[in-house]
């Protein structure tokens, strides 16, 4: 992926964060964070063009779900989602598109995962079938470890705050 530039990064968060309101009010509630703490940025997928196509399912309303193997979280040293959790997604170039909230996550087995979750994930035909096998595939690929079918997996659901066409 494209390195994305820090400028294009702030200037985005400055916009997205003034049209999702999360500024706040600062003479009534103090110095509010998202005023100047800019959330993670992050793409899709592995490649530029799996970034391009799940942003896209995000900025029509068809994706609200992501899942992502633990094993990548605890390898890279970071925080797993929770809800609250502001990032921004970028594209396959690495622009900033869309701001997005975190709403629910958990962290369950692969092989139970549920067909609510395959279904909010917008791809394919939305099956919890068409789900186990793009995600297994994906992970035996990518994920720190590969592919368990035990394997933890990260259910995260998000809201989309703010999206650029």
């Amino acid at each position: 992926m494209v390195i994305t530039d820090e400028d294009e990064l702030d200037a985005f968060w400055d916009i997205a964060r003034a049209h999702a309101s999360l500024a706040g009010v600062p003479v009534y509630t103090g110095e509010n964070p998202f005023r100047t703490l800019r959330p993670p940025s992050w793409a899709f997928g592995s490649t530029p063009e799996q970034a391009d196509e799940l942003l896209s399912l995000v900025l029509d309303g068809t994706k609200t779900a992501t899942a992502s193997s633990c094993a990548d979280y605890a390898k890279e040293g970071e925080q797993l989602p929770a809800p609250r959790t502001l990032s921004i997604v970028l594209d396959g170039s690495g622009h900033p598109r869309a701001l997005v909230v975190t709403t629910h996550a958990r962290v369950v087995p692969f092989d139970q995962v549920d067909a609510d979750h395959a279904r909010d994930e917008g791809e394919g035909d939305g099956s919890l079938d068409h789900w186990r096998a793009v995600h297994e595939r994906f992970f035996d690929e990518h994920a720190d470890g590969g592919f368990l079918p035990d394997m933890p997996v990260v259910l995260e659901r998000f809201r989309l705050l703010y999206p650029t066409r």
